[in-house]
């Protein structure tokens, strides 16, 4: 194999640097989605409980907050589950490609979006 030049070395370094975040993106994604999926269901097991204390006691006292109605309604645990089924981590192929040896070989100028 053909020794890298220094832009082909700084492609491999930002690319792998990029692809640890989008991974580590993806695990806090999933694990906050499920922690969201699961505060949904303990939302709709307390709102069973205030509709029967409701019944029972002949009151009528909101079995959701405003946020919990509004997260039930709008994305629902069963859809978060769903979603997370749909998309298991580690989908994605990750392929290195040989970058053709751009800029003369050498590597770009120090870019902030890149933490340099």
């Amino acid at each position: 194999m053909a020794t890298l030049t220094p832009y082909q070395k700084q492609y491999r370094t930002r690319m792998r640097r990029a692809i640890r975040m989008r991974a580590t993106a993806d695990r806090r994604a999933r694990r906050y989605a499920q922690l969201l999926a699961d505060s949904i269901g303990d939302a709709e097991d307390a709102a069973t409980q205030m509709n029967e204390l409701n019944a029972l006691y002949g009151i009528d006292v909101s079995p959701f907050t405003l946020l919990t109605k509004a997260l039930h309604a709008d994305s629902g645990q069963e859809r978060l589950v769903d979603q997370l089924a749909q998309y298991a981590p580690g989908e994605e192929v990750l392929l290195f490609n040989q970058v053709p040896d751009g800029n003369g070989g050498q590597p770009l100028p120090p870019n902030p979006i890149f933490g340099e």
